[in-house]
């Protein structure tokens, strides 16, 4: 569908003037959407078993991905090279510049739910429940982390001379070390050399849905079906705190200057003081999960299972947007030079304008965004074989039954 096919009809308003382009070549849903670090590049990952690139400059898709047996779960990208994974169990690499395949990752014995890749390696974990790391050029398995009980959900990576110098782990040697969330219920670090499992960190009661990395501050941060956010020193493997306040699962997680914000089933996204511990804010108007969520420049931007993203104002609390247009479940945000870009189990990638939105002098740097951050997209917690959430694509509440039958692509401006 060409840009701006949808929702820019004549009489275009105030409410609707944000919305740039609807891209609807794909023909399932949207389960991933990742932006390259030079910004040029986008990777949306599809049920329809295949992905799409698209440039950022004119958003045209200039190559389609095209070799799974099954829907893509994931995916990362390089400048010059794509990475996916599977429900065919496999992962594959991909030339940019061509859309070929140039390796097919075999080993994976279940779904592969998410990729990574750091320190010259690639990086895999599956509901097999294994981790698994390759070589990004040859193919070839370098290492099998095995010792979870049920499926590998969320990866990270960080490297031990990244660590404050008194870090403990691996008897103080230095090294790369994979972090593995797991639906058992535990978080595993291992050194990558070896495969070793260097600590199991234990306390959740439910799945470890998403987590992400502090290095600087050594720190761990994981969310879980069990309603909690959990700390971790990652030098001693200790847990340091429990942010309890949601009342439901913890579904996303970003960190920016000692401020936490995590995203959960209860309809809200939560900004916490990573020093205390102290919950300080808590951001509301959801109707639906808060599926993903994203911080640029003072304001906090979210994507919701009520089809809905919005944009807060991160220290007033103020709701600032809404966008609407998306018929299902908002899987996937990024934002990249002020457009806002969305993908949903609707099909649909949705491009926003959102400039002049932003205030630069919220006290929180941009550039300090951890870009590290995950979340296990709802569409993939759905079709959980262990049962982490039984959770629809497909909102249930009466406002998106209404915007349903309307068919409205607007944005309402609540500045």
């Amino acid at each position: 569908m060409s840009p701006g096919a949808e929702g820019m009809g004549s009489g275009t308003s105030r409410r609707t003037r944000c919305l740039r382009s609807v891209y609807s070549e794909h023909r399932g849903g949207i389960n991933w959407l990742s932006l390259s670090p030079d910004g040029d590049h986008l990777l949306t990952c599809s049920e329809d078993g295949t992905a799409r690139l698209w440039e950022t400059k004119g958003l045209q898709c200039c190559a389609l991905l095209q070799g799974h047996d099954s829907y893509v779960t994931h995916g990362h990208l390089e400048n010059d090279v794509a990475y996916t994974c599977s429900a065919d169990h496999t992962v594959r690499k991909w030339d940019m510049a061509t859309g070929g395949c140039m390796h097919v990752f075999r080993g994976h014995t279940s779904i592969v739910n998410r990729v990574l890749v750091a320190s010259g390696c690639l990086f895999s974990g599956s509901y097999d429940r294994t981790a698994r790391c390759w070589n990004p050029d040859s193919g070839r398995q370098l290492q099998e982390f095995r010792g979870h009980r049920n499926g590998v959900l969320a990866l990270a990576h960080f490297s031990a001379q990244d660590l404050v110098p008194d870090y403990a782990l691996s008897g103080g040697q230095g090294g790369d070390f994979l972090v593995t969330g797991s639906t058992d219920c535990t978080v595993k670090l291992w050194l990558v050399l070896n495969g070793h499992c260097c600590h199991t960190l234990r306390g959740h009661q439910g799945a470890i849905l998403c987590m992400l990395l502090d290095v600087p501050g050594r720190a761990l941060f994981t969310g879980s079906r069990d309603h909690t956010v959990r700390c971790w020193d990652l030098a001693t493997g200790e847990q340091t705190r429990v942010l309890q306040d949601h009342q439901g699962s913890i579904i996303c997680l970003e960190f920016v200057n000692r401020h936490l914000y995590s995203g959960s089933t209860d309809r809200t996204v939560k900004c916490w003081m990573v020093a205390s511990g102290e919950c300080v804010r808590t951001y509301k108007s959801h109707r639906h999960t808060v599926s993903t969520l994203q911080f640029y420049e003072g304001i906090l931007f979210t994507g919701s299972g009520d089809s809905c993203a919005r944009a807060f104002d991160t220290t007033s609390g103020i709701l600032r947007r809404v966008f609407k247009g998306h018929k299902f479940i908002i899987n996937c945000l990024q934002v990249h030079n002020q457009m806002l870009y969305t993908v949903s189990h609707d099909c649909t990638m949705r491009v926003w304008d959102v400039r002049g939105l932003y205030k630069c002098d919220q006290g929180e740097d941009s550039e300090s965004r951890w870009k590290g951050s995950f979340g296990i997209g709802l569409s993939r917690v759905r079709r959980n074989r262990v049962g982490c959430l039984g959770l629809s694509h497909r909102p249930t509440t009466a406002t998106s039954t209404r915007n349903d039958q309307e068919g409205r692509e607007d944005t309402l401006e609540l500045d």
